[in-house]
């Protein structure tokens, strides 16, 4: 209603709820703040001062401008927004503070923010942290809260319900008394965020220096063996260097070599997380810009032996040998796929025989 009772809209008297996503900024700001603080089948009167309901102007003849509003507001019910990728019910938000503006952190921001974490109704940890949106696990982030925050706006506090798959798992938290497979209650503000620049936005030095950046932290974590967190600095680092026409000559051979050893360095990574096929496709692209490279066939050479193809792996080491008669790790292989290709034919050979005695036996059987 206006201040003077007039009433301008009524859910009621339209005799259907009205429903919005809270934090979204779908309805006036008064509103976002107030129902937040709502229980269900709570009545509320909410007064809004005009900045908080429709300013200057309302869009409707009934609404004066620079009009404070009444609103009276019955909560019939609510429900939490579902966050997680598959949307499983894995990590649950409720707004409990709307943030500011639009903007949202990406995948490498960094962001900082405060924490809350309740274990089965008690607070096992609270901290202000600071780290880079995708490398939580250093800072002891799960990945349900960074999952969370892809969503959330400046200065939004929220209540992050996570279960145990996208927080610490079969290993759970001994340092924090949480047991495996543990599901959490996360209360999280984000103070600050300092958003990263999409590749679109950058010019080709720029797109050349977040490639080295990305590759050097990528190298970092391979060091300390960290092989999925370097996985991922090195598919960020191709992210920004694999779709660029603008560079020339010297840029454009940086850009090359860059792109090539990260291709790489990804198969490396790949191989000794045993995710074989994909490293496969990674020699691939590495091949593609560099047909001659060895570390690019020997991955390939080493992913295909792997997935049990001794044959295709052995062209490929074959070649490394070619190139460099001295690469005492290529004729090793060359020996293993020899051996593999052995056992290979011994085992089809045997099934062979197998079915021709079953074969024999069933002739036999026929003729008495």
């Amino acid at each position: 209603t206006l201040t003077d009772g007039t009433v301008f809209d009524s859910s009621r008297d339209r005799g259907e709820p009205f429903e919005f996503n809270l934090g979204k900024g779908q309805v006036i700001k008064g509103w976002d703040i107030g129902v937040a603080t709502m229980k269900r089948k709570e009545v509320a009167m909410l007064t809004c001062r005009s900045d908080y309901a429709y300013g200057k102007s309302s869009g409707s003849p009934k609404i004066p401008p620079d009009s404070t509003l009444h609103f009276e507001v019955e909560m019939i019910d609510w429900q939490k927004e579902d966050l997680s990728p598959k949307k499983d019910g894995g990590i649950l938000r409720n707004i409990l503070q709307p943030g500011e503006g639009h903007a949202t952190p990406n995948d490498g921001s960094m962001v900082d923010v405060h924490l809350i974490c309740e274990y089965n109704g008690k607070v096992v940890e609270e901290r202000d942290v600071t780290f880079n949106l995708g490398e939580g696990i250093e800072s002891g982030i799960p990945q349900g809260v960074e999952k969370a925050l892809e969503k959330f706006k400046l200065k939004e506090k929220s209540q992050l319900e996570i279960k145990s798959k996208y927080a610490w798992g079969k290993e759970g938290r001994p340092d924090l008394q949480i047991p495996p497979n543990s599901d959490l209650i996360y209360t999280i503000t984000l103070n600050n965020f300092e958003k990263l620049k999409e590749t679109w936005a950058l010019d080709s030095d720029g797109k050349l220096e977040q490639g080295k950046f990305f590759k050097e932290k990528g190298t970092n974590y391979f060091k300390l063996n960290k092989l999925k967190l370097a996985l991922k600095m090195y598919k960020k680092a191709i992210e920004y260097l694999e779709f660029d026409s603008g560079f020339v000559e010297e840029g454009e051979k940086e850009r090359k070599a860059l792109l090539i050893s990260n291709h790489l360095n990804c198969a490396l990574c790949l191989i000794k997380l045993q995710e074989f096929t994909e490293a496969k496709e990674q020699c691939n692209k590495a091949l593609e810009l560099e047909p001659t490279s060895e570390k690019g066939l020997f991955r390939r050479g080493q992913a295909n032996l792997f997935l049990g193809e001794p044959e295709i792996a052995k062209v490929d080491f074959e070649t490394v040998l070619k190139q460099d008669p001295n690469n005492k790790a290529a004729a090793q292989h060359v020996m293993v796929c020899n051996q593999k290709m052995k056992e290979q034919k011994a085992k089809e050979k045997q099934i062979y025989a197998n079915m021709f005695e079953k074969f024999a036996q069933k002739d036999r059987e026929v003729s008495t």
